[in-house]
């Protein structure tokens, strides 16, 4: 007669069956890991778009009309919040492992 004791979790898999492989949401970065990246990346990221738009604004956007000149500085301004916003919700994406939960 079979028993209906559940077996202990820590029991291994029926014979005859593979392994089973982690799924998506276990594998990938561990979240202190994509933070620390994802920070390197937004300083980064703010450094070169801050001397890029240094250098247009000096140069080019000074022999624009007035208009163009506020369009430029609003666009060079702003510009670098898509990027980063990008990055920000890489970093901040739920991890499902369970070690991290």
């Amino acid at each position: 007669m079979p028993s209906n004791r559940p077996s202990p979790p820590d029991s291994a898999p029926p014979r005859g069956l593979p392994p089973q492989m982690p799924s998506q949401e276990q594998r990938g970065l561990s979240p202190r890991l994509r933070k620390f990246i994802g920070t390197v990346i937004l300083v980064v990221l703010v450094i070169v778009w801050a001397l890029g738009t240094m250098g247009l604004a000096q140069g080019r956007v000074t022999t624009l009309g007035a208009g163009w000149q506020f369009l430029a500085y609003l666009v060079l301004g702003l510009g670098w919040i898509v990027p980063a916003g990008i990055v920000i919700r890489w970093m901040v994406r739920f991890d499902r492992r369970p070690e991290t939960l």
